[in-house]
């Protein structure tokens, strides 16, 4: 006895007993016409999921990152233009949340330990010549206010103890007074101040400070600086519904572009350590439900670039510090006069988790990582926020680079940002002189450009 769909109920005594054929039958492997998939051009899911995955696969299939970072940027719509520097309230949490960020205050511990050992892998040396570094000691202590130094040096004595500090305050307070007092500059045109001043000063005490530092990390001798660079990156994270235009009631990723041009960077050959495991959760990311349009981002359509400041073969592919200048419209005296004291901590905190997501994200995908393919380590990167008087220091690790939707549902991975409130390197410059140096913040730069890889 047959009955309908396919199956053959069969009598054996008092037992029925049911075959069923398979739902599809299986195609023999010489078989003439091919498997029946999903239209490329249809606006079902189906066709979508298919043109996403035949994207993914040419990806991957990329012969160079070149060519991979050509086809990851190839399809271009509109977009959000992130700005690290920018006027918008509470801008911080936002770029947390489109950058799964977490934000931690302070700095990590094992870079001021990093630190400590590479400034006394030299010590013995320096302790041969003792009658060098006492003479530099009075030369150098002319030029800051006497005892103003010394109880804020007392905090940070590991570091302090094997370098010469007389001499560091030297050639930050000679970079300060070069560009603020010896040389007779005109006033400057409107909203070119840091262009005039704090720029300059910014640019010399960076590249003293280096070449003074080469002999006690080897890093630096082998690095690149770059002069104001440009660094881009560009990212999907969220999805959105299309309203607009002909492609009206679709769903795509939300885009986002930073175009980033730090005052200075360091780029070096060799990788940072990683400061935590890549697995660790520290904290939580703002969620955020609003449309970006609200911080308010705007959208613009143009090329997508991911760029770090060099070409893909320049063997400096890795960063170590980036320097930012705080621009003139966005200066800290604007904000006191609008009553608006609590966003300027904000600010350096928005400049220096955008600048260091888009900076160390393109370091990892230099290095043939993307979304569909994440980081098996995690890249360190540093950053300094000043504005030529008030400094702020960050350290950003990145774990993840998979932020879209489809590939952070399980992802637990989150990128961690540590940073610390701005601090004054100075006083006043009165009548030749620096009043007021802070010495901690002198050492916290040192620390900075003293970071180096485990095995240097």
């Amino acid at each position: 006895m047959a009955a309908s769909g396919g199956r053959w109920l069969l009598w054996h005594g008092r037992c029925w007993f049911s075959q069923a054929e398979s739902a599809v039958r299986p195609q023999p492997s010489d078989s003439l016409y091919p498997p029946i998939v999903a239209s490329a051009t249809a606006k079902s899911k189906a066709a979508k999921r298919r043109r996403l995955e035949h994207f993914n696969q040419r990806v991957h299939a990329a012969a160079s990152i070149e060519e991979k970072l050509r086809l990851y940027g190839q399809l271009q719509r509109p977009k959000y233009m992130v700005y690290p520097q920018t006027f918008a309230l509470n801008a911080d949490r936002w770029y947390r949340s489109f950058t799964k960020t977490v934000f931690l205050p302070g700095l990590p511990p094992r870079a001021a330990s990093a630190a400590a050992k590479s400034a006394g892998a030299v010590a013995p040396e320096a302790a041969k010549t003792p009658e060098g570094a006492a003479g530099a000691a009075p030369k150098a202590g002319k030029a800051p206010e006497p005892g103003t130094a010394a109880p804020r040096a007392a905090k940070t004595p590991q570091l302090a103890a094997y370098l010469d500090m007389g001499e560091l305050r030297s050639l930050a307070c000679d970079a300060l007074l070069q560009e603020s007092f010896y040389q007779h500059k005109k006033r400057p045109f409107l909203y070119r101040h840091q262009d005039h001043t704090p720029g300059p000063f910014l640019t010399q005490l960076v590249s003293t400070l280096a070449a003074f530092l080469c002999g006690r990390n080897p890093l630096l001798a082998a690095s690149s600086l770059d002069l104001k660079p440009e660094v881009n990156y560009y990212w999907h994270h969220g999805e959105e519904v299309v309203v607009h235009g002909h492609r009206k009631g679709r769903v795509d990723p939300v885009r986002f572009q930073i175009d980033d041009k730090p005052h200075l960077q360091i780029r070096v050959p060799k990788q940072l350590p990683e400061i935590v495991p890549l697995e660790s959760d520290l904290g939580d990311v703002p969620v955020i439900n609003h449309k970006p349009s609200k911080l308010p981002l705007f959208k613009k359509q143009y090329e997508n670039k991911v760029f770090i400041g060099s070409k893909v073969a320049d063997p400096c592919c890795y960063g170590h510090t980036q320097f930012h200048l705080i621009p003139d419209k966005l200066r800290r005296e604007r904000f006191v006069r609008a009553n608006l004291e609590d966003q300027i901590e904000v600010l350096y905190r928005a400049n220096g988790i955008a600048s260091l997501f888009a900076w160390t994200a393109a370091q990892a995908m230099y290095q043939g990582f993307w979304n569909e393919a994440d980081v098996t380590r995690p890249f360190v990167s540093q950053a300094v926020v000043t504005d030529g008087k008030y400094f702020a220091f960050f350290c950003y690790q990145l774990n993840t680079l998979a932020l879209t939707v489809e590939t952070s549902k399980n992802n637990p991975r989150k990128n961690i940002c540590w940073g610390t409130d701005s601090k004054p390197l100075y006083d006043v410059v009165e009548d030749g002189s620096v009043k007021g140096f802070n010495d901690e913040v002198l050492l916290q730069l040192v620390r900075f450009l003293l970071n180096r890889p485990k095995e240097l």
